[in-house]
């Protein structure tokens, strides 16, 4: 037939048009520029330096850093160790005049003793309050309350009232130890230390407050929160320097710190005091803040001074 022949024409050159169309993917190529050629020789040099720099800095300075690092570490290491050494000596130099127990039960099953020796000579007024605490009913049956990184803490005697003259007077033994202790301070620098709570810190001040007394208006003082009786005290875990402006130091464990330790590892309530809407509460002295924060770090488990007593004393 005459005109077969032009059919395999037309397909080669449309095969050309389409071959001719495939080797140019100009999109692809703005995608991806290449660089003119000098332009490229310096890219490459820069990307070569580039490239070489981490590789130069792994072998060269690495050894430098690790030299500048390592004195960084020796500081702090030092400063621990010589934080230690300062408060070390405070708690184990200072004469002990009279020994006391305190038996510990966790969830209702006896945990161990603990036995405590107090400094009389060096706060006579606060270990002559935990003498007397330890005797009668005073500790007995009374739970821990908190339990944080750096200590434990009892709940005291909440029946006793807050009379400002012995409260005044324990404050004035802490103020006076840490006087004594080596570098003025640094006396919660180590485990095992007995303190009683004189102060708290974390109270807001008290707030002016309008009350009509005999048809007049007066105004007085409230504060927000209760404070410190003078019974409450401390066991601590580790360094804890917080306390030192809290409480005063009246004696050391001399036996029994694998149930402090015991005591440290029953699990508590969250502390919740980092939520914004507590710190506002607290700001403007809400009573509900300071009752829900005497509730963190609440220990889950009851733990309790099960029974007391002094085991020696020196006249």
């Amino acid at each position: 037939m005459p005109g077969m022949p032009c059919q395999p024409e037309q397909s080669k050159m449309s095969q050309r048009i389409l071959n001719t169309a495939k080797p140019t993917p100009a999109p692809t190529q703005r995608h991806h520029p290449s660089p003119p050629p000098k332009l490229g020789r310096r890219a490459a040099s820069a990307a070569i330096a580039i490239a070489a720099a981490p590789a130069l800095r792994a072998v060269s300075p690495a050894s430098s850093r690790a030299q500048e690092v390592e004195p960084e570490a020796v500081g702090v290491a030092g400063a621990a160790t010589a934080a230690a050494t300062v408060a070390a000596p405070c708690l184990a130099e200072l004469p002990v005049t009279a020994t006391a127990f305190l038996d510990v039960s966790i969830g209702g099953e006896p945990a161990g003793r603990i036995t405590v020796g107090l400094f009389g000579d060096a706060a006579p007024a606060g270990a002559s309050r935990f003498l007397s605490l330890v005797t009668g009913v005073g500790y007995r049956r009374k739970e821990f309350v908190k339990i944080v990184p750096g200590y434990v803490q009892h709940g005291g005697v909440v029946s006793y009232p807050a009379v400002s003259a012995v409260t005044d007077r324990l404050a004035a033994e802490a103020d006076a130890l840490r006087a004594r202790c080596p570098g003025g301070g640094a006396v919660h620098g180590a485990a095992g230390a007995v303190s009683i709570v004189v102060r708290d810190p974390s109270l807001p001040p008290p707030k002016p407050k309008l009350v009509a007394r005999g048809g007049k208006l007066e105004v007085e003082e409230e504060q927000a929160g209760v404070a410190p009786n003078g019974t409450e005290f401390v066991i601590t875990t580790g360094a804890a320097p917080e306390l030192d402006a809290a409480a005063v130091l009246v004696g050391r464990v001399l036996d029994g710190m694998d149930v402090v330790a015991k005591i440290a590892a029953v699990p508590t309530v969250r502390d919740n005091a980092a939520s914004p809407y507590f710190r506002v509460a607290k700001l403007i002295g809400d009573k509900r803040a300071v009752v829900a924060e005497r509730g963190f770090n609440r220990p889950y488990t009851k733990v309790v001074v099960s029974n007391c007593g002094v085991l020696s004393k020196t006249e």
